[in-house]
């Protein structure tokens, strides 16, 4: 799956404008906050907001700038994942999954060091990557897709008991978001 394709299916999920009063985000449209858009160089009305923008914005900040083109060399599925996830909970907190997931599946630290959490892809998180894929074979991917997905999954539960205005957005998160 292309950047392209994950970008367009990212669009049509999100929708047009929105401006849900219990979104603290405030006024989104194709998914991006006002906050993002402003702070990207859009100065238009936000129901205005070109899909291109919208792409644009994805492509740099969402997959580029966060290093999941890095992943996707090595494991296309979960640089989906992280993309996703990163477009609704934040890039750092999804490569902190990655890296939480991937010091709980080192054994011990017998397959690569532990890393430091700090949710950054690094050269330190892809050699720990590689080789977790090198230790853990063909079905590897797909177990750390499922992982960051259940820690995706959790945090949406969290978000939903801390504030509970969130329950608002709860069952469209995980139906739309996980699986």
């Amino acid at each position: 799956m292309t950047i392209d394709t994950l970008i367009e299916e990212a669009i049509a999920r999100e929708g047009g404008f929105v401006d849900h009063p219990a979104d603290r985000g405030g006024a989104t449209r194709w998914g991006l906050t006002e906050a993002v858009a402003r702070a990207n160089g859009y100065d238009g009305p936000m129901a205005s907001l070109p899909r291109s923008v919208a792409a644009d914005i994805y492509r740099r900040l969402y997959w580029t700038r966060p290093r999941f083109d890095a992943v996707a060399t090595r494991a296309p599925a979960l640089a989906a994942e992280l993309f996703d996830t990163g477009i609704n909970m934040g890039p750092a907190v999804a490569a902190g999954f990655l890296q939480r997931t991937l010091n709980a599946l080192n054994r011990g630290a017998r397959d690569y060091p532990d890393l430091r959490l700090d949710g950054a892809i690094g050269p330190v998180t892809l050699a720990a990557l590689d080789g977790f894929l090198a230790s853990r074979g063909s079905l590897g991917e797909s177990v750390l897709v499922k992982a960051c997905d259940a820690l995706q999954g959790a945090r949406y539960l969290d978000l939903a008991e801390q504030r509970p205005a969130n329950e608002a957005f709860l069952y469209g998160w995980l139906a739309n978001r996980l699986g």
